[in-house]
């Protein structure tokens, strides 16, 4: 019997017939003039060549009526690409012989003007179609499909747009196929199993009804469902469909297709229709018996009931007549209108740049086929409903579709249901627009889009690895390192910035150094302040037994100054601690320099009290008139002025500033005072380092006074132990990091304060609370000793 194909090739055939009695009648068209057509109703390619060889032979021989011209003016079809190819390809070698309009054959192939320069179409090609399907994949977020193509021109030319129109939005082909119906079963069997076991639930199918009805069957076999079908224009809306046992597994499916159309006087004229009016037209006797399920030739087939071909149709119901979603009836409709208005041009000369002769018009018997194919090119003009038709320079018309998603109906049928529109001829962004209609998808669900990806979409904080040969869809989410963000490739936050946990966003670095309120810093204050409470009970101590030659011994007023300088560095570790500023990054560098030469003067001066009083060559010598109480003070004060000087020269060339440290740690930023110049810190360390070394050697020199006055012993230890610490400082400084090469700093100045105020003033304040009895003059000078002591 009649498959959904024969029923809509005649329906087209009918529509031209239609078409041309339309415009036969119309007194404004082709005035005088009366179309006429001769129908070829064979199928297959090798039939369609065999019509191209006849009218290369001269159709003329077959029409009886002199009144027509001496030539085919237009040949219309056919409906399938790879026949048309090979018509189009005899045709076209003949500019002379005749032009070709197709409604139905969508290769984009047919574009190339140089292989087909005869060839038009009332139907967009899949070149439109192919970047509309892969705009259609990227809207819904499928970035990981399948490929399959009819094996000829028509699959090969539209699945190979669709790829490279997909790889441009960013889609990836899992795998490309092609079959054709004529293939044996291994073939499809091999493309199953890949279906099988591929990962894309979303396949682009660009096939004709044919190829899509067996590959349904064989998957329903199979019990392969679920799948999202993606649909060329060829089977999107077929009404065959549902004639495949597997048709169920196509629900959902979606496509562009020709928008819907009304013609009308169609279906009447449809419906009127009698084999008496085409008696020797097997198609229709065909058709006839179909319809009818009879037979118009008794002795051929006597099974079925006889009819007499004067039944009517106004009563059937058939795929025929069927006028209610006319798509590609209407582009053949479009098709005779535009050889009519090509004709009606020439005729009329409308365009005189398309004059081919000094004469005023042309012959209506002597038209040639190339004269009507160059108003064709120039035809423009609306149809009844409001479309405007035209042929761009490669005989293509504007990409219009509407996007149809495939629905079961009440009585069981599919039916492509509009849920969208295409048009190529608005700009981008306006190009494709979906209605408010709810969709059906192919794993049956209506609210859920179904998802085909190869790998998810990496969270904030990850960034995308391609998977080893893959395609770019495929990838691992792998974190972000620290301190960098974003989800497509890992970007670097700001200098002063850094990513929070989730690497989702660039947070302020969290600015660090030394504080009160962390332990570190309330341990150093604590020590700091202890320091200065010893320091001041021992001046107390000092102060209360002032008159006593233990505290007398040797300049009492250097003592006395050496607690205040003690007393001073102890409190200048404060300034250490705390947000470094302009002045505290100042202070604290000069207060401890100074500070510290003060307290080592004081010392060198006592050290030096202590050698030339017991170095003293002849007995009762006074040598000490030399290096009296003036003297002392102007020593200290000369020492201490000079590390003033240098700390003068230090602020005003280049002083120490806050500096914020970016690259010690990549996390946060270390808020620390600058050197400003490390001459000048160098300068001052120098300094202090050079008094406290010849504070030591002076002393070392004294080192075995007598055993009862262990001045010169205890101002040795002091020393040595204030040279350890500074000397250990200097490493320990260099690699410290952060705010530990602060506490570092603070520790040396209390190590050295503290093992100065222990090692010269506690075994004074041992004597002097402890031992009262040793607290005099006697004691101090010792039975050896010949010389005197200068209170």
């Amino acid at each position: 019997g009649w498959g959904s194909y024969y029923w809509r090739e005649f329906q087209f055939a009918q529509t031209m017939i239609f078409a041309i009695n339309e415009i036969n009648k119309n007194p404004h068209m082709l005035s005088n003039i009366k179309l006429g057509y001769k129908i070829y109703d064979n199928c297959g390619t090798m039939d369609i060549l065999r019509a191209a060889l006849t009218l290369l032979s001269g159709l003329n021989r077959q029409l009886r009526e002199d009144t027509c011209t001496e030539t085919v003016q237009a040949i219309l079809g056919h409906s399938g690409s790879s026949p048309t190819i090979a018509f189009a390809q005899v045709v076209g070698r003949y500019l002379y012989i005749s032009m070709q309009i197709s409604h139905f054959a969508t290769c984009a192939c047919l574009s190339n003007r140089k292989e087909y320069p005869t060839f038009f179409r009332t139907i967009p090609s899949d070149y439109y179609q192919s970047r509309a399907l892969a705009k259609l994949v990227k809207h819904f977020g499928w970035s990981w499909v399948g490929a399959l193509a009819v094996d000829n021109e028509y699959g090969f030319n539209g699945i190979a747009a669709f790829i490279q129109a997909a790889k441009e939005y960013g889609v990836c082909i899992e795998y490309s196929e092609a079959f054709s119906s004529s293939d044996p079963p291994n073939r499809l069997q091999r493309i199953i199993e890949i279906i099988k076991q591929s990962t894309s639930k979303v396949i682009m199918a660009f096939m004709s009804h044919r190829e899509i009805k067996l590959l349904a069957t064989e998957l329903y076999t199979h019990s392969i469902t679920g799948l999202q079908w993606i649909g060329s224009d060829a089977w999107i809306t077929d009404h065959s469909l549902t004639d495949s046992e597997g048709h169920k597994i196509l629900v959902g499916s979606l496509g562009f297709t020709s928008p819907k159309a009304k013609i009308s006087g169609l279906e009447e004229y449809l419906k009127q229709l009698y084999p008496s009016q085409f008696p020797d037209s097997q198609f229709v006797r065909e058709f006839w018996e179909e319809v009818f399920n009879c037979s118009l030739n008794r002795t051929v087939n006597t099974q079925k009931q006889p009819c007499s071909g004067h039944e009517s149709l106004q009563n059937i119901e058939s795929q025929f007549t069927d006028v209610s979603e006319l798509r590609f009836t209407d582009n053949v409709y479009k098709s005779v209108y535009a050889v009519a208005h090509a004709l009606d041009m020439l005729i009329k000369c409308d365009n005189d740049q398309l004059s081919f002769s000094n004469e005023s018009c042309i012959d209506p018997k002597h038209i040639k086929p190339w004269q009507v194919l160059q108003y064709l090119n120039t035809v423009n003009f609306t149809t009844k409903k409001g479309e405007r038709v035209y042929f761009n320079k490669n005989g293509d018309t504007p990409a219009r579709y509407e996007l149809v998603n495939l629905q079961f109906t009440i009585r069981g049928t599919m039916e492509g249901r509009t849920i969208g529109i295409f048009d190529a001829s608005l700009p981008e962004r306006n190009q494709f627009v979906m209605n408010n209609i709810p969709v059906v998808w192919g794993n049956g669900l209506t609210e859920e889009v179904p998802v085909s990806v190869c790998s998810e979409m990496c969270l904030p904080g990850t960034h995308k690895v391609l998977q080893k040969g893959k395609p770019v869809c495929c990838y691992d989410c792998i974190p972000c390192p620290e301190g960098e963000i974003n989800s497509i490739h890992c970007a670097k936050c700001p200098p002063e910035y850094w990513s929070n946990k989730q690497r989702d966003a660039c947070i302020p670095k969290e600015v660090e150094f030394l504080a009160y309120d962390e332990i570190l810093g309330l341990v150093l204050v604590l020590f700091s302040l202890l320091g200065v409470f010893l320091t001041m009970v021992t001046t107390l101590v000092f102060y209360c037994h002032r008159e006593t030659p233990v505290v007398r011994a040797n300049n009492s007023e250097l003592s006395f100054l050496l607690l205040f300088s003690l007393t001073l560095c102890f409190l200048c570790s404060l300034t250490f601690i705390g947000r470094p500023t302009k002045l505290s990054c100042m202070l604290r560098h000069t207060a401890f320099g100074i500070t510290f030469v003060l307290c080592i003067s004081c010392v060198l001066g006592k050290t030096i009290v202590v050698l030339m009083a017991f170095r003293a060559t002849l007995p009762g010598t006074n040598v000490m008139k030399w290096f009296g109480p003036l003297q002392q003070r102007l020593t200290v004060l000369v020492f201490t002025f000079i590390q003033v000087l240098i700390c003068i020269l230090w602020l005003t060339i280049n002083p120490p500033f806050p500096f914020r440290n970016l690259l010690l740690y990549k996390d946060r930023i270390i808020l620390e005072c600058d050197t400003g110049t490390a001459v000048g810190f160098c300068a001052v360390l120098g300094y202090i380092g050079f008094l406290a070394i010849s504070c030591f050697a002076i002393a070392f020199l004294a080192r075995k006074l007598p055993d009862n006055f262990n001045e010169a012993k205890f101002i040795t230890f002091s020393m040595l132990i204030f040279c350890a610490v500074w000397i250990t400082f200097i490493p320990a400084y260099i690699s410290s990091p952060g705010k530990f090469i602060v506490a570092v700093e603070i520790f040396a100045i209390l190590a050295s304060s503290f093992g100065l105020l222990f090692c010269i003033f506690i075994p004074k304040c041992y004597i002097i609370l402890f031992r009262p009895e040793q607290n005099t003059k006697k004691h101090i000078m010792g039975k050896t000793s010949n010389y005197d002591i200068q209170y």
